[in-house]
């Protein structure tokens, strides 16, 4: 099996950063997060054939903050990219080839939100790539992202629409490429990480390093007690307490709703629906308010997605570096 590069794509609040750390603890294994390259850039500045596109791909490369961080050297990233196919994959990969050399490791990966959405021209581009889509639990997610940034734009239909979509792409890829891509679930690799960290070492076509339990390979994460929704957590550790932990911060009518639209999806990746408490007036709420303002969330985020796909997603203004000289 050829050692491609290896992606972990899912959803915030899903485990994504967990993944991220056990991976970069790895010896052979240099990840990157959240550059979201293919994100921002695949296909935003025509064909890089032309050398003006080019050129322009590069100066704003130069200026995203999230590559800055990488410390590229934008003379050798043209002279390499110049050299062979001129195609946006190729790009990327020699930023990432180039940091991956500077940490004297042989394999790359990256950890960007919704990775999923680049599947297929991923795997087409490179031999051997392997990309694991962590999912959790949609109520859990839910109520750690209201908890991390309070008010959760779109409610719960939103995030529920937001579950269900990559979730569909995860089940789509999965069954196309199963060779290549792999469903983790956050529960398993809390619950049970040296089995589920073993698994995706076989998966990816590396022995399993103890070291990747200790995610010393984090330390920007590590250090500052992870990013968790419920408070730093004290020291390295892999904990199960996230889990279930709607059930204390959700009201019944989100619990209701969630399972109400997500309930074959839920059920197939383990994910049990549960009794919820409404009744009376909460009920008739449920049923008569709740339900349908959520519904109208799912289909405008929806729709929202739709204009944003079309239109690119380019670098936001708040992520790019002032280019000017300071006085």
């Amino acid at each position: 099996m050829t050692a491609g590069p290896i992606f972990v794509a899912g959803l915030e609040r899903s485990g994504t950063s967990l993944a991220y750390a056990m991976l970069a603890s790895h010896p052979r294994i240099a990840m990157t997060r959240r550059t979201n390259l293919w994100t921002h850039f695949y296909n935003q500045y025509g064909d890089l054939a032309d050398l003006d596109n080019f050129e322009r791909c590069v100066a704003m490369m130069m200026r995203y903050k999230r590559i800055v961080k990488l410390q590229p050297d934008a003379d050798r990233l043209r002279r390499d990219f110049l050299a062979g196919d001129r195609t946006y994959a190729r790009l990327f990969s020699l930023v990432e080839e180039h940091y991956a050399e500077r940490v004297g490791k042989p394999r790359w990966g990256d950890k960007s939100l919704n990775t999923e959405n680049f599947a297929e021209p991923i795997l087409n581009a490179y031999e051997g790539a392997r990309i694991l889509h962590m999912i959790r639990d949609p109520r859990d997610r839910f109520a750690s992202s209201v908890t991390r940034w309070e008010k959760r734009r779109g409610g719960v239909g939103a995030g529920t629409a937001e579950w269900l979509a990559s979730v569909h792409r995860a089940e789509e890829f999965q069954a196309r490429f199963p060779a290549s891509y792999m469903i983790v679930r956050y529960e398993d690799l809390v619950t049970d990480p040296e089995e589920t960290v073993s698994t995706i070492c076989g998966f990816i076509g590396e022995d399993y390093d103890p070291a990747m339990l200790t995610m010393g390979g984090a330390p920007s994460l590590t250090e500052k007690g992870f990013n968790s929704s419920y408070g730093p957590v004290e020291g390295i550790q892999i904990s199960t307490a996230s889990i279930g932990r709607f059930r204390s911060i959700l009201p019944p009518s989100q619990v209701a709703f969630v399972q109400l639209v997500a309930n074959e999806e839920m059920a197939r990746h383990g994910y049990p629906s549960e009794p919820t408490e409404l009744d009376g007036i909460a009920k008739y709420a449920y049923r008569t308010g709740r339900v349908p303002l959520e519904l109208a969330r799912m289909a405008a985020w929806r729709t929202r997605e739709l204009v944003r796909d079309r239109r690119g997603r380019p670098v936001p203004e708040y992520r790019i570096v002032d280019s000017a000289p300071k006085s």
